[in-house]
């Protein structure tokens, strides 16, 4: 069993950056893939970024590439989302997740094959 607590999100201008952050509990931690999901009102759920256990490997949304970045500290239980350059678009609740996954891209990628799912930060981005 893995609880998953976010943090960081808030109120910021456009052109502006946040750091979110998801804090694990459980062993395992570092046995997961984690990522990051968003979800705007009247929207579906829909994949940000994303890290191997080991974080060698990433994926990322084509809507933020070279702006976010993704990252974990395994020995602190805890993956980062560091989001610059933010648009009014990136307003949404952020919501981390973390999975058995395999170490690709395109697993990783997928909604279902996480498990474990956070409650979410409020991010909103003014223009």
């Amino acid at each position: 069993q893995v609880q998953l607590v976010e943090s960081g999100g808030g109120l910021v201008q456009a052109g502006g950056s946040l750091r979110l952050s998801c804090a694990a509990s459980g062993r395992t931690f570092s046995s997961y893939a984690m990522g990051w999901f968003r979800q705007a009102p009247g929207k579906e759920r829909e994949f940000v970024a994303a890290i191997s256990w080991s974080g060698g490997i990433t994926n990322y949304a084509d809507s933020v590439k070279g702006r976010f970045t993704i990252s974990r500290d395994n020995a602190k239980n805890t993956e980062y989302l560091q989001m610059n350059s933010l648009k009014p678009e990136d307003t949404a609740v952020y919501v981390c997740a973390a999975g058995l996954i395999p170490p690709t891209r395109q697993a990783m990628g997928v909604i279902r094959n996480y498990d474990y799912w956070g409650q979410g930060t409020q991010v909103t981005v003014s223009s």
